[in-house]
């Protein structure tokens, strides 16, 4: 596993119970703003990793559900998010801007 992905596994690891970021929002906090494609990749591989990594809290920029196909089934992400109280309809996370997490402001990576 190239260490881009474990970096990304780390930032998303910090991601709180009941909230949400984005793949760019993670790729900008690691220096590459441009590698938002490259840390979905990293969420699919993901589902491989132990520890676990909480791959259902990272959504699109507008809170779409867009990785749920890597998932076991299609609903599992959702079902989990809805577990930590993260509503989502129509494959979105409502109230996405309250609840979106931006690593750039909560964590400094380096």
């Amino acid at each position: 596993m190239n260490d881009f992905y474990l970096q990304v596994f780390e930032v998303v690891k910090l991601i709180p119970k009941g909230r949400v970021s984005s793949y760019g929002a993670i790729a900008k906090a690691l220096g590459t703003a441009k590698s938002s494609r490259m840390v979905g990749y990293a969420m699919n591989l993901s589902h491989k990793h132990d520890p676990k990594i909480p791959a259902h809290r990272v959504v699109n920029r507008n809170g779409l559900l867009t990785g749920k196909h890597h998932f076991a089934s299609a609903t599992q992400m959702q079902e989990l998010l809805n577990k930590e109280g993260v509503q989502v309809i129509d494959d979105k996370v409502c109230n996405f801007e309250h609840l979106f997490w931006d690593p750039i402001k909560e964590i400094k990576v380096e």
